[in-house]
Order: C-alpha cells, then structure tokens, then sequence
C-alpha cells in the first residue's frame, strides 16, 4: 500500500471525485492526484457501494484513492460505516464529523488512515483540529454540505481557511478544501497551502456534479495547482 500523503506538501495536490472505475481510469490518466470514490447523486458524501469501491481502487492504477463513508448520525454508526468499506483497497477513507461529537465510541478501521469531513456550514468553530487529532484522524478537510451553488469561501473567508490549513500542518495531519470549487478558486485556495483541493461539479460537463467528468477540466485543474507557490513557511 502506498504511504499516506504528506500533512505538509510543497504544493496543494488535486482530489477528484470519481463515481465509477470509468471515470476513475479517466481522472488518473488526466492527471488527478488522488482518486476519491464519491456517489454524486447522493449529496455531499455519499457513499458508494464496497463493490464499486473496489473497482476504483483497482483503476486507480497505483494512484492514491479515497472513499466516502457517509454522514453518520453518531460515533457508532461512523464506526459501522468505515467498516463497511475497510477492505476495498483503498488508501484511506473520509467520514462526515460533526462539531462537539463525543469520539468515545468511535472505532477506526486498524491500519487505514481516516480523514474527518468538516461542514463549511458549521462555521468556523466547527474545525476543532486538535480534537480530532486526539480522535485519531489522520486528516481534516472542509466540504459544502448544500450543493446549491454556493462555494467553500461563500461560508469561510479566507484568513479563516489559511488558519484550518495551518492548525492541521500543526497537528500533523493532512488537510484539504472543497466545496463547489471552479478552476478560478485553485490560486487562492492553493496558496494557503491545504494538501489537497477537491473537485467534482468544476470539473464536470456544464459544471454539473452529477455529470460525467471532463478530462480537459481535470489536466487544466492540474496544470494550474501546479503553478501556485503556497504562502506559508513550513514548520
């Protein structure tokens, strides 16, 4: 299994959401970072079948790959959520947290790294990184709950966003930022120096999520990622 990313990379790397081993093929071979398995008509984290799964992980070709889990209403359903995927191959999964959750009876998958999913909605209080470092995670990110056209930085200014990505370099942990996000987003977003951005609607046909990916969308979501210097100084 390949290692898990680096809390502190040189530069931002790009999360594409894939539906099936199809689009999984077509996002490795345009140039996508990390591969995520995501049911885009079942919202913000819909959760795949372990079947389909394990097909993106196998047409992810040696790339990084990702699953959603669900939002789960508490720690014991997460728990059973993450179960239920720990075994498709991929590298680790991500699972919706909500602000104040009690990880007492939260059980992680032994040996697959989690990343905790964060609500911009939920405001900024709602990133409480050192908790869920204490939890266990190994990651943070910041997604939209509503996919209504508003975007991540429609809830979350920037300084604020800078500060979730610099509190997770503090703790250790990888971060990432997503939520409606248009090519236009990745110079700001990448230059506070999040380890991944994540996409799926911006790097559609019409930029419809629930449309098949555009592989033209994806090389230029990369070509630009790759551009931008973050502006932080590594710890």
């Amino acid at each position: 299994m390949n290692p898990v990313p680096d809390p502190s990379p040189s530069r931002a790397r790009l999360l594409v959401s894939v539906r099936d081993a199809a689009e999984a093929a077509l996002a490795r071979d345009a140039g996508a970072d990390l591969i995520d398995a995501k049911d885009p008509d079942r919202g913000a984290l819909g959760a795949l079948p372990a079947a389909t799964v394990r097909a993106i992980a196998a047409a992810a070709g040696g790339r990084l790959a990702s699953a959603v889990a669900g939002e789960p209403l508490d720690a014991a359903e997460a728990s059973s959520c993450l179960a239920a995927l720990a075994g498709t191959g991929v590298h680790y999964l991500k699972i919706a947290w909500a602000p104040g959750r009690d990880p007492a009876s939260l059980s992680l998958p032994a040996g697959l790294p989690v990343i905790a999913v964060l609500f911009a909605e939920d405001g900024p209080d709602g990133a409480d990184v050192p908790a869920l470092a204490a939890a266990g995670f190994c990651g943070a990110m910041i997604d939209t709950r509503g996919k209504d056209g508003r975007r991540l930085t429609d809830h979350l200014t920037l300084p604020r966003l800078a500060g979730f990505a610099a509190s997770c370099r503090a703790e250790g942990l990888l971060s990432g930022l997503a939520g409606s996000l248009s090519l236009d987003d990745i110079p700001a977003l990448a230059a506070l120096g999040p380890g991944y951005l994540g996409f799926r609607g911006g790097l559609c046909a019409r930029s419809d999520r629930t449309s098949r990916l555009d592989p033209q969308r994806i090389a230029e979501a990369a070509r630009r990622l790759a551009a931008v210097t973050p502006r932080f100084e590594a710890a």
